[in-house]
């Protein structure tokens, strides 16, 4: 290694061309002995490393075809989509305008393939749980009675050892399970190993009783209801209105409780709906029954100083979380929820709301366009769920959200976003945090202006992305203008979030008088990061160790979506979007500048293994070959696309 950088520092001196030296701008700079070509880099693989190829003619090459730029930033279809997309420019110029306009926004590359091998010869969930004396469904069952026969059919098992077998001590999946000869028995039935702990809740389900009534839309929402009517009258007084509470109001369900009793109890007079009749309570007379929350009294978020994971959609799952949590996250966030479809009783949607007992600082974000369901949503959470505080989202950038007022649009409709944050930080008992942008247009900043507002409203804490809306991700966030913008928001704690991949990134930020930092992109792409700046350090982390962390979080996915067929593919999908950013990610010792960039994209390189070189790869397919070393080959035309890689270098 040492006798090829020589001959490269020799050639740079004596040829005058510094490209190996001093990488084009936007290129990680690694050293020259390990930078390859693209060609030979697919090479190394496709070889699985049994021969390395020789570096000291790429080392010397001052072609720089080294650092050409990856061809994942532009993504390709298959050959077969390539014609279809071909075809289709050759239509005819209106046609092709207006199929770009309809597209824009959606990712309509994206093959939507519904696995149906799923539903075929299906087990019927009463012989899953055991319970086959009595089927669910009765008659009208069109899952499959016959073990036997399932067995037969079902695809070989994935591996040896069943992680919620071993870990739990029974997995609840049964012979649908893909390692499940790990606990059957020999006449089919699942073996149970005594002695060890039961599996931990994850709290925030989905009640079945609760999620039927919000579908026939049998929830009333009284004191959302009594918030929006003052609001319509005019903005409430103080920073945190205070709701006039009359006496013998029925008791709230205390955060962590599904209390759809109190939900359904009988309304009071000056709400909207039939009359019932004088109201009636049960039980012990508490405190809660007669007085309302103040604002003073409600609880505090402290979190200034700790390291906040920010809460990224897709990539932001449980256990995601639990990886970060594990290397040093303080706090954490589940996805953007949104809450028309929670106020809808969406299963999907409610299983973002999920959280893991290591979360011990934990909360939720809705996103929303408008006062009426927000607030609903607001009070139906305070609840149902347990957290510790409730976000808004007001920095989503995308079509989806932003053409029908919410995200980021909110910045632009004030009298609509008070009435969000004064009637949500109302009904709600914990604090109420908004993450903004700094504006929609890109040289127009709103953020100053909006932050004494929020203070007045009644939020407890503010992030701050450092981009605009237009800007995404095309230049580095304007720390700067957080730092005016903290003296704008004092004394409400401000946190900063944007292009931090170090601790010395991190250092800078709190230099700015930040309360604390988020981290997003940052963690996806070394969820380390944690552990790097609580000990002010770089950590040249091993391939091998990160594949332990990949092993560890579908282990995590397994027991989280389930170890069954549809659990796999599901913790498999996950895996594969996360590897999209993980392959950015450049190795501390191969960098001759410290710290990697986080708008620094990786040239082609060959690692020090042929391992890590696999995960420096930015072919989908060189992800689908990690995934199978973890949870074992993929089904027969499997197709992935990620979703965010179109934006991954933006």
């Amino acid at each position: 290694m040492a006798e090829g950088a020589a001959e490269v520092s020799a050639a740079s001196d004596g040829g005058g061309d510094l490209g190996t030296v001093e990488p084009e701008r936007g290129v990680a700079p690694i050293k020259p002995q390990y930078l390859t070509t693209k060609e030979q880099f697919h090479e190394f693989l496709e070889a699985k490393g049994q021969e390395k190829p020789s570096q000291d003619s790429e080392a010397v090459d001052p072609a720089g075809n080294d650092l050409a730029e990856p061809e994942a930033k532009r993504i390709r279809l298959e050959d077969g989509q390539t014609e279809d997309g071909q075809a289709e420019e050759a239509a005819e110029p209106g046609e092709q305008l207006q199929a770009q306009k309809r597209a824009r926004g959606q990712n309509k590359c994206r093959p939507h393939v519904k696995p149906t091998h799923y539903d075929k010869n299906k087990l019927c969930p009463s012989l899953v749980q055991e319970s086959a004396a009595k089927c669910f469904y009765g008659d009208r069952c069109r899952f499959l009675h016959d073990v036997g026969h399932y067995l037969e059919t079902k695809p070989a098992d994935l591996g040896p050892s069943c992680v919620l077998f071993e870990t739990f001590g029974r997995c609840p999946y049964g012979v649908t399970c893909r390692f499940a000869g790990a606990h059957l028995g020999p006449e089919g039935q699942n073996l149970v190993r005594e002695g060890l702990v039961q599996a931990p809740p994850v709290r925030n389900g989905l009640d079945k009783a609760l999620q039927q009534q919000l579908r026939k839309r049998k929830i009333h929402f009284k004191h959302a209801e009594q918030a929006l009517r003052q609001l319509s009258r005019g903005p409430l007084p103080g920073p945190t209105p205070e709701a006039t509470v009359p006496e013998g109001r029925e008791a709230e369900g205390a955060p962590g409780q599904d209390n759809c009793d109190s939900q359904l109890a009988p309304q009071e007079p000056d709400t909207v709906g039939p009359p019932s009749g004088p109201l009636r309570t049960f039980g012990p007379l508490t405190d809660e029954d007669v007085v309302r929350l103040r604002p003073r009294e409600k609880r505090r978020l402290d979190i200034s100083g700790k390291l906040y994971l920010a809460p990224l959609t897709t990539c932001g799952n449980l256990p995601f979380r639990r990886i970060c949590k594990r290397f040093g996250a303080d706090v954490t966030c589940g996805e953007m929820a949104v809450c028309t479809n929670l106020l809808q009783g969406q299963t999907s949607e409610w299983a973002l709301l999920k959280r893991h007992p290591c979360e011990d600082i934990f909360g939720v974000q809705l996103e929303g366009a408008f006062p009426d369901t927000m607030t609903k949503c607001a009070e139906l959470l305070n609840r149902t769920i347990e957290v510790d505080f409730v976000d808004i989202n007001v920095g989503c950038p995308i079509d989806l959200v932003f053409k029908k007022g919410g995200g980021c649009a909110l910045m632009n409709r004030l009298a609509k976003f008070q009435q969000i944050v004064r009637g949500m930080n109302q009904v709600l008992d914990v604090p109420l945090t908004v993450k903004l942008r700094t504006g929609v247009q890109e040289r127009v900043n709103l953020a100053h202006r909006l932050l004494p507002d929020l203070r007045d409203w009644g939020a407890a804490l503010v992030t701050l992305h450092g981009r605009s809306r237009e800007q995404r991700y095309t230049k580095l966030a304007d720390w700067q203008y957080i730092e005016q913008c903290v003296a704008a928001a004092s004394p409400m704690p401000l946190f900063g979030n944007g292009d931090i991949l170090s601790y010395e990134d991190a250092n800078r930020a709190l230099q700015t008088g930040v309360a604390g930092v988020m981290i997003a992109r940052g963690a996806l792409l070394k969820p380390w990061l944690f552990t790097e700046i609580k000990e002010q350090r770089h950590w040249d982390i091993s391939s091998s160790e990160r594949l332990d962390i990949l092993r560890d979080f579908t282990h995590y996915g397994l027991e989280h979506w389930g170890s069954d067929t549809q659990g796999v593919e599901k913790t498999r999908r996950f895996l594969l979007e996360w590897l999209s950013f993980l392959c950015r990610y450049v190795p501390v010792g191969l960098l001759e500048r410290l710290p990697q960039r986080i708008n620094e994209r990786p040239p082609y390189y060959l690692g020090r293994n042929y391992l890590e070189t696999l995960m420096a790869s930015q072919k989908a397919a060189d992800w689908i070959r990690i995934s199978e070393m973890l949870l074992g080959p993929v089904p027969p035309n499997f197709v992935f696309l990620p979703k965010h890689k179109a934006n991954a270098y933006k």
